[in-house]
């Protein structure tokens, strides 16, 4: 037993001050200090707190509204020679469909890295030779060499027309394909080419298209980015 102790199975600890915070055994009026946390008030922004993601600022590039207003003024008057000698002016509208197809990719081909001017002679020359999947395939080498001389390149556009003109007609008929995807597999047919001819052949825009019918198709890859 304690010193001190009443002798009643109590120890003398109750006459010790109470840990911090409680209430004071015998002291009414004094509270025990809470333990709850304080609640704190979450504000979200429009749009949060629903399960929605946050809004992000649309990118746009810089200037491009001036520039699009620039462009228009440009092509006002429409006297490029993109506009008189482009692809679409390059093949024979009064020939049958599938040639008309045909002449639109050769004429695609043959554009790259050069000018419109050139590309334009060139396809006047096979036209009056009457421009066919048939009559190419005819045609030796250094004849077809000589008919689109001076055209870039063109010692292997010679070889390309005529692999991929082999493989229009035993492939698909003497026609050109109609997706992007079987046209870029065809020998000197790049993606840019793949594109244009999907939108002036088969008048179906794939992926590139004219800026608000600002730009025309041109002869020349030089003008949509590449030569492809």
């Amino acid at each position: 037993m304690i010193p001190g102790s009443s002798g009643r199975g109590r120890s003398g600890l109750e006459s010790l001050p109470s840990p911090a915070g409680s209430q004071i055994q015998g002291t009414p009026g004094i509270p025990r200090q809470s333990r709850r946390r304080k609640s704190l008030a979450i504000a979200y922004e429009a749009g949060q707190g629903d399960g929605a993601e946050p809004r992000r600022a649309r990118w746009e590039p810089r200037d491009w509204r001036e520039q699009l207003e620039r462009i228009r003024e440009m092509r006002r008057s429409r006297d490029a020679p993109v506009d008189e000698m482009g692809v679409h002016k390059c093949y024979d509208s009064n020939a049958p469909p599938q040639v008309m197809r045909y002449q639109v990719l050769l004429a695609l081909m043959l554009s790259s890295q050069t000018k419109d001017q050139v590309t334009s002679a060139a396809m006047l020359r096979l036209r009056r030779r009457g421009l066919t999947v048939d009559s190419v395939l005819q045609m030796d080498d250094d004849t077809l060499g000589q008919i689109i001389y001076p055209v870039g390149f063109w010692r292997n556009k010679v070889k390309y027309i005529k692999q991929t003109t082999a493989i229009l007609k035993q492939k698909y008929g003497g026609d050109i394909p109609s997706t992007v995807e079987e046209l870029v597999q065809l020998p000197g047919v790049g993606p840019k080419m793949a594109h244009l001819a999907m939108h002036i052949a088969w008048d179906s825009v794939a992926g590139i298209g004219n800026l608000g019918q600002l730009w025309t198709p041109t002869c020349t890859g030089s003008q949509t980015g590449s030569s492809g």
